[in-house]
C-alpha cells in the first residue's frame, strides 16, 4: 500500500511518534484522521498539514469514541484501510515502593490504555476494513500496532507498562491469522528508547545519557524513524503477523 493511498486514523496521532507517522503518511498525499485527547496539538497539526488531516477527540478505551472516530473517518474518507495504534501512556511504579504497594488503579489504567485500548481500535476498524474493496494485492487494510521493548526486557518499575506491551506483541499473530481471510495484515512495531514527550521533561543531560545506552546509534531514536518503518510496514505485503523491534539493538538492563 503507498502512502497516497492510505486513509488512515492514527491514535496518539497529536505527538510523538503518532505525529511523525501522521506527517509522513499526510505529506506524501495520504488522509488521516487523528484520534487523541490532545485537542490543541492536533489542531496545530491541521494547521501545518492542511486538508490531508482531520481530528476528532477520542478517547481509545471508550467503545463509542472509537465508533465515533471510525465512522467520521470512513464518511469523510470514502473508507479507511490503514490503523496506527500509538495511543499510550507509562507510568513507573515498583510492586513494593517507598510509597507502598504498587496501586492496583495504575496498573488497571495502563492495560486499559495501551492494551485494552489498542485492541478496541483493532476489532472496530477492521470490522470497517471489512467492506473495502481489495487492491492488487488482495488487501483491504493495514494495522500497525505500537508495543516496546518493554515487553521484552521489562525494568523494574514497568510490570504495569510492560504486561500491557506484552500484551499488544502476544495478541498480533492470533489477530493476524484472524484477519488474514479478509486481506488484512497486522504488525506491531517495539521502538526502544525514542525523543517523544514521555522524555521531554527530562534535561538534556539525562536525555543524553539514556542515548548512550544503545550500541548504535548511540543516541535516543527519531519519530520519523518510526515513521519510516511504519512505511515500510505499510509497502510491503509479505510483512503480516510480525513484531518488529526498533531499538538500535539495545537490551535494557533491570534498572
Amino acid at each position: 500500500m503507498k502512502l497516497q493511498d492510505c486513509r488512515a486514523i492514527i491514535t496518539g496521532g497529536a505527538s510523538g511518534l503518532g505525529e511523525a507517522t501522521a506527517r509522513k503518511i499526510a505529506g506524501s498525499g495520504g488522509k488521516v484522521l487523528i484520534a487523541d485527547l490532545a485537542e490543541e496539538r492536533a489542531q496545530k497539526l491541521m494547521e501545518d498539514l492542511g486538508e490531508n488531516v482531520l481530528y476528532i477527540k477520542t478517547d481509545v478505551t471508550k467503545e463509542e469514541d472509537v465508533q465515533r472516530a471510525v465512522s467520521y473517518a470512513a464518511d469523510q474518507f470514502r473508507y479507511i484501510n490503514t490503523v496506527i495504534n500509538c495511543a499510550g501512556i507509562g507510568i513507573a511504579a515498583k510492586l513494593l515502593g517507598r510509597r507502598g504497594i504498587h496501586e492496583l488503579e495504575t496498573f488497571s489504567k495502563v492495560i486499559s490504555i495501551n492494551l485494552v485500548g489498542t485492541f478496541n481500535v483493532i476489532r472496530l476498524a477492521a470490522d470497517q476494513m471489512t467492506n473495502n474493496e481489495p487492491n492488487e494485492h488482495g488487501e483491504r487494510g493495514v494495522i500497525i500496532n505500537t508495543a516496546s521493548v518493554a515487553a521484552f526486557e521489562g525494568q523494574i518499575g514497568q510490570a504495569a507498562y510492560s504486561a500491557s506491551k506484552g500484551g499488544v506483541v502476544s495478541m498480533t499473530l492470533p489477530i493476524a491469522r484472524e484477519l488474514a481471510s479478509y486481506g488484512i495484515r497486522v504488525m506491531t512495531i517495539a521502538p526502544g528508547l525514542f525523543h517523544t514527550p514521555m522524555f521531554e521533561s527530562l534535561p538534556e543531560e539525562a536525555r543524553n545519557s539514556l542515548g548512550k545506552m544503545v550500541p548504535f546509534p548511540s543516541r535516543l531514536g527519531y519519530p520519523e524513524e518510526y515513521a519510516k518503518l511504519a512505511e515500510g510496514i505499510l509497502e510491503n505485503p509479505m510483512l503480516n503477523g510480525e513484531t518488529i523491534r526498533l531499538d538500535g539493538g539495545i537490551r535494557m538492563q533491570p534498572k
